[in-house]
């Protein structure tokens, strides 16, 4: 087939190329390496990707309508595997506009592309942040959403509603996957495995929020990775004529957490993190931040009866094959 990976240069996005290239598709993959975190970072994943023949690379932004138009008419892409996105909650405190051009000018211009040549299926990422404070778990993708705490959370919801709106209004077929807490080599400087790592490698303090009381449903990258390419087989339809059912119900439209599903208590995760360094963390206790929630546990039944897809990589392994790569990079 002919894919397309949006930030590719991204965690995520290098992890899915890398394991879908030698497959016999052709691939190719955008990013615009901005300056959130280590751009040296993205390109590294770049050069990591280099040797594969099938994966094209392009410098575009999602934000550039007629860049996007062009890349899509000439490449006709069968599938879209659509990763690019500003991240963080914490910076979208800082920062709102950077959220408005990637996650929802950017989705559109996505969204359009698919729509003008057709493509088969479109696999978006959401987040697990769009379940804000819910306090029911573990979290449903049944559950009300209409309640985010963060502009980044408020941004992936509405990525949600201009999918489904598509799949209604043009049949363009669209599967959307809730990402919770994903970690793992390559992985991104702004999230609590690589800053946890870097602060107990460097003798430095590391902050923790909430005091320690919290817990995150941690999702290793290779798990993830396998979700995304079996979903990328199951495409969603329609009932083949419209009926007085529910809106979702008449688009080719789906919605799946991808997660470990079983959360982990954030102290146990830096314990993890000091037997994998072998050495103790010095810990700066905080209150919970502007935006942020104290748990995330994901229901992953649903992807799994569509996919059979099972997570296997537990905490202590994960972690410890992310500081075996982090010591690796950097030399430490």
């Amino acid at each position: 087939m002919k894919l397309l990976i949006t930030g590719m240069a991204g965690f995520i996005g290098h992890a899915v190329a890398k394991r879908l290239s030698g497959q016999g598709h052709e691939i190719a993959g955008i990013d615009n390496l901005n300056d959130y975190y280590d751009v040296a970072l993205k390109q590294a994943r770049l050069d990591d990707l280099a040797p594969c023949e099938d994966i094209t690379f392009i410098k575009l932004d999602l934000a550039d309508r007629a860049g996007m138009e062009a890349l899509f008419a000439e490449r006709r892409f069968d599938r879209v595997i659509h990763l690019a996105a500003q991240a963080g909650v914490r910076y979208s405190l800082e920062n709102p506009h950077v959220y408005a051009n990637a996650n929802l000018l950017g989705f559109l211009n996505v969204l359009e592309g698919c729509r003008q040549q057709q493509v088969e299926h479109l696999v978006y990422a959401s987040s697990s942040s769009v379940y804000g404070m819910n306090d029911k778990v573990p979290f449903a993708t049944s559950d009300n959403v209409d309640q985010p705490i963060s502009l980044y959370a408020a941004t992936k919801k509405a990525n949600e509603l201009m999918a489904h709106t598509y799949a209604h209004l043009y049949r363009l077929p669209a599967t959307g996957l809730r990402f919770f807490t994903v970690y793992g080599p390559w992985g991104r400087p702004d999230m609590a495995m690589f800053k946890f790592t870097r602060a107990i490698l460097e003798g430095k303090p590391l902050d923790v929020y909430n005091h320690g009381d919290m817990s995150r449903d941690f999702t290793y990258i290779d798990d993830i990775v396998e979700g995304v390419v079996r979903i990328l087989e199951v495409i969603p339809a329609a009932p083949e004529s419209d009926t007085a059912e529910p809106a979702a119900a008449t688009a080719p439209y789906a919605l799946y957490n991808i997660g470990h599903g079983s959360p982990v208590g954030l102290m146990d995760f830096v314990h993890a993190v000091e037997a994998a360094t072998g050495r103790e963390a010095n810990c700066n206790y905080l209150p919970m931040q502007p935006g942020d929630v104290p748990r995330t546990w994901a229901d992953t039944q649903a992807l799994y009866e569509v996919t059979g897809y099972q997570p296997t990589i537990k905490v202590e392994e994960g972690v410890r094959r992310f500081v075996d790569w982090y010591r690796d990079y950097y030399s430490v």
